[in-house]
């Protein structure tokens, strides 16, 4: 198993209950776990700890918001990000851990970027439950979503940001939001599966160490699930991009 201190240990298992709590509350937020997971692991292998982690809230979001997914969404969006993750597996083919620094610190500083936008996004008129018909504008939206969505989340498991905008610049509210980006996310996680275990990010050693902070998602989600109606979005969306840019700059500076 990883060697961690008992505070590092704390660290980790602080960012599990944070993946539970934003795969059932506010996707996007497990940016500042993929920060916490870098700075205490190897940054390469970090990736392949966390992505076990991560389909573990993937199954508990699916079994709470199942039943309001958008399919012909998901259906527009899959080839597109099946580009980007093998872009992603080809780049982590010859990067090190500097290079998966480096990029996970530069790709955390563009989300919250892109969060910050999503959120002026947000402020919109309410908009139907699904997004209109489908068109050559929003298959091409799709597309660039998709290839920049899969490349994020094979590289550095931060596809969330980039798919909470095109959700909401798509018409979705919340639970649509939520049921969409949770079968999402489970299919899209399970399928890196293989391209993490061919590049050795997963092994037993990171299994071994899973099995331990999943404990800690199960009672984030539960939290999530508890406090999704009544959480304070802008007060906590404004707290993850303040910790997420502080994790990417620790990152690149480091």
């Amino acid at each position: 198993m990883y060697t961690v201190t008992l505070w590092e240990f704390a660290a980790l298992a602080a960012a599990s209950i944070l993946v539970g709590f934003s795969k059932t509350a506010v996707s996007g937020a497990n940016t500042v776990s993929l920060a916490i997971f870098a700075a205490v692991l190897p940054a390469r292998e970090s990736t392949g700890v966390l992505l076990p982690l991560l389909i573990v809230g993937d199954v508990l979001a699916v079994g709470t918001y199942r039943r309001h997914a958008h399919w012909g969404t998901l259906l527009r969006l899959f080839p597109a990000v099946a580009v980007g993750v093998v872009v992603g597996t080809v780049f982590m083919l010859w990067a090190g851990d500097a290079e998966v620094r480096t990029s996970i610190g530069a790709i955390l500083l563009l989300m919250a970027g892109v969060t910050v936008w999503r959120r002026r996004a947000a402020a919109r008129a309410a908009a139907p439950e699904v997004p209109a018909a489908d068109g050559a504008g929003a298959r091409l939206k799709a597309g660039s979503y998709g290839v920049l969505g899969g490349f994020t989340t094979m590289v550095a498991n931060a596809g969330g940001p980039v798919m909470s905008l095109y959700l909401l610049s798509a018409g979705f509210r919340k639970l649509g939001f939520l049921g969409t980006s949770a079968w999402f996310f489970l299919i899209v996680n399970v399928a890196k599966v293989p391209f993490s275990v061919s590049l050795g990010l997963i092994d037993g050693r990171s299994l071994l160490l899973d099995l331990l902070l999943a404990l800690f998602v199960l009672p984030g989600a539960y939290i999530g699930k508890a406090c999704v109606d009544r959480i304070n979005q802008r007060l906590f969306e404004r707290l993850v991009i303040a910790a997420t840019v502080l994790g990417g700059l620790q990152l690149l500076l480091r």
